[in-house]
């Protein structure tokens, strides 16, 4: 790509063990339309982000059903499929869309088949790579929703499980039904909430997704002054320093933007100093 900065700057991480990716992935929720909701405004220029993250050796792509609902799913097979070697698309299932920007839990084991076999079809794929339980149903137990992912891997539908938005109580319920491979929570510079559950991956060599991980930069004077120094932006150096919080972080900004496509992934290539980490790290948004 004309000596462009890729995805494998940022690394290799494994998931499940038998699965490399580049440490910065592709998050398929923004190409949608207004709410997450229905088509997004210009279909092929959301194909043509898609296509230009894989160009840039993004070799991990994260969606839901619920993402359009199903719009997402659809677009990355007609923009994608055959998919290049190697190429792992995770999804997620568990919520339903009544309308736009709404998002209702389901994690009743008969929707999650229903999605899961959704997901296939609309992907086009004979098995699912990372199949994640998008959010805990308070009506239905943990146990009886990650029940239904183990019979889908029993069956071949899926390769490896994955949870979204747990606390570490529901993970550890999560993992005594089946192994868990990923955690999918919001993380960022200024949320950092799910740091316990970071730790735990980090020391249990779980793959943490931090989803929303560029979403809220905030005016921090440390962010700033570290873009201005490198002639970047503040959400460059957001990536750049998701990248060093830990070797399990697996960030997926996303865009249907292509050019915003490629400043995303120009992050992994950005090496902050230690003093620059540590007052990132120590900072708050004012």
């Amino acid at each position: 790509m004309n000596g462009r900065p890729t995805a494998a700057a940022a690394g290799k991480i494994d998931v499940g063990g038998d699965l490399t990716v580049n440490r910065l992935g592709f998050g398929a929720m923004r190409i949608t339309g207004p709410g997450i909701w229905g088509d997004p405004p210009d279909r092929d220029r959301a194909k043509e982000a898609l296509r230009r993250a894989v160009a840039l050796d993004v070799n991990f792509i994260d969606t839901a059903d619920s993402y359009g609902p199903e719009v997402s799913e659809r677009l990355i097979a007609e923009a994608l499929y055959p998919y290049p070697e190697k190429l792992v698309i995770a999804t997620k299932g568990g919520l339903v869309r009544p309308g736009p920007g709404q998002w209702v839990p389901d994690g009743r084991p008969q929707h999650l088949r229903r999605t899961c076999e959704g997901s296939l079809a609309r992907l086009r794929l004979d098995r699912i790579d990372l199949y994640q339980f998008h959010r805990p149903d308070p009506r239905v137990p943990i146990a009886e929703s990650i029940g239904a992912l183990a019979e889908l891997k029993d069956e071949g539908k899926i390769r490896h499980v994955g949870v979204s938005n747990f606390t570490e109580d529901q993970f550890r319920e999560a993992e005594r039904v089946t192994a868990i491979v990923s955690v999918q929570n919001r993380y960022n510079v200024v949320d950092r909430s799910s740091e316990p559950m970071l730790d735990v991956c980090d020391l249990e060599m779980v793959v943490f997704i931090p989803w929303a991980p560029i979403e809220e930069t905030g005016a921090i004077p440390a962010l700033i002054a570290a873009a201005r120094r490198r002639g970047v932006t503040e959400r460059q150096v957001a990536l750049a320093w998701l990248l060093t919080r830990s070797p399990q972080v697996l960030p997926i900004p996303g865009s249907g933007n292509p050019e915003h496509v490629e400043e995303n992934v120009a992050a992994a290539s950005i090496e902050l100093t230690d003093e620059e980490i540590r007052t990132i790290t120590l900072a708050v948004a004012v």
